[in-house]
């Protein structure tokens, strides 16, 4: 069996309700990015929809919708592929900047439940609720309230695994999609786990899956069998004990809360490799534009600005500048990426991908305002804010700067 088979939804299952011990959570979106998209295009819903480039061969899929999975589509997919296999459906083109803040809210949902959150990406993570149940209830009953807030305060839908180690809970979450909880019981984790196909098992790579195939280990029953020397023989000492204890169910690993982020950028892949430097500047400049929303949502600035390019002999080369004065204003970001790319002194080199990235980041109410003499009364961070406000009500592509315009 495949690993796109193993994550495949298998239908509803219910092992019980007993939930003594079964503290861990782990809170997964449900096509989150193409959800999202929906909030804004509710005439798409029980479409397939396509969150993806639109254009060009290079172009992969960020997500996709349950009726655009039922005909073949998923994520990573290269578009091209994905048109074919739905030219029904409706492509979009992915507005990061809308699913950070998205993401944003579903955290601060979970960080109302349980101050140890372990973010895995902008749309999943797990919980430790041991300390929440006095207030919240059992740990079924705060896996519930999760879902309905998320439902009913950001208006997506998340599926719930709730068990006594991360990594059932991780499982049981994928087993209850799209938009359900499943709690597996301490006493029935051996139940749970060992019918499952062995890439179901974290660590269990394609080439790893093939290699116990070929062994005649299939199933997580199989290997859980399997002698402990037998199994560090075939896959090495390291592996073959990780994977032995993971059949049986027995992941030591706690909920590690979430650290602040070290550094927030975006990048672009060009559809075809340019030396156009006119184009190059627009591309920086909307990816200064997006560094700089994101920072205000998250009440960060920061020191260092750093530009990343990529030519099309895929040689990398990141150039950075430390400001004077933090700063989450796009105009000060785009000036500054923008002179590191003048300084390069291409001529005629092809580039493939640019990117923007602010580093040495703190929280905006703790850094002090350079006052400027003869300043205006109102600057490029004033009328960065009102843009905010208009893109929260008519959409992230209600309103742009000019110069992001090629």
């Amino acid at each position: 069996m495949s690993r796109s088979q193993v994550r495949r939804p298998q239908g509803r299952v219910h092992l019980g309700d007993d939930d003594t011990g079964c503290t861990i959570l782990h809170v997964d979106m449900d096509a989150f990015y193409a959800s999202v998209e929906l909030l804004e295009r509710p005439e798409l819903i029980g479409q397939p929809v396509i969150i993806g480039a639109g254009s060009g061969n290079r172009g992969v899929v960020l997500s996709a919708t349950y009726e655009a999975r039922a005909l073949g589509v998923h994520s990573a997919m290269p578009m091209s592929r994905a048109r074919r296999l739905a030219p029904q459906a409706v492509v979009i083109p992915p507005h990061h900047s809308r699913y950070g803040e998205i993401s944003r809210s579903v955290m601060d949902i979970f960080d109302s439940i349980t101050p140890i959150v372990e973010p895995l990406s902008l749309d999943e993570a797990f919980l430790d609720v041991a300390g929440a149940r006095r207030r919240l209830g059992r740990p079924s009953a705060i896996a519930s309230l999760i879902r309905s807030r998320v439902r009913e305060e950001v208006g997506i839908t998340c599926s719930v695994g709730v068990a006594s180690t991360k990594f059932v809970a991780k499982l049981a979450s994928t087993r209850s999609k799209p938009d359900g909880l499943l709690l597996v019981p301490t006493a029935k984790v051996i139940d749970f786990l060992h019918p499952l196909p062995v890439g179901s098992l974290w660590g269990v790579g394609e080439k790893t899956e093939e290699h116990l195939d070929r062994l005649g280990l299939r199933t997580v029953a199989d290997l859980a069998n399997t002698p402990l020397t037998t199994l560090e023989r075939a896959l090495g000492q390291a592996m073959g004990r990780h994977l032995h204890e993971l059949s049986w169910g027995r992941d030591p690993r706690a909920v590690v809360p979430h650290e602040p982020d070290k550094s927030i950028g975006n990048e672009e892949t060009f559809d075809s490799d340019t030396d156009d430097h006119e184009w190059i500047r627009s591309r920086i400049a909307g990816l200064a534009d997006q560094v700089a929303r994101r920072l205000r949502s998250a009440d960060l600035v920061g020191r260092t600005v750093s530009l990343k390019v990529r030519f099309a002999d895929f040689t990398t080369i990141t150039r950075s500048r430390t400001l004077e004065v933090p700063t989450d204003v796009g105009a000060e970001i785009y000036a500054a990426a923008w002179s590191l790319f003048e300084a390069l002194g291409l001529q005629r080199a092809r580039v493939r991908l640019v990117g923007v990235r602010m580093e040495g980041l703190s929280a905006a109410a703790d850094t002090p305002t350079q006052m400027l003499l003869d300043a205006p009364e109102h600057g490029h961070r004033d009328a960065e804010v009102a843009m905010d406000r208009l893109r929260r009500r008519y959409g992230p592509d209600a309103v742009r700067p000019g110069r992001s315009l090629g």
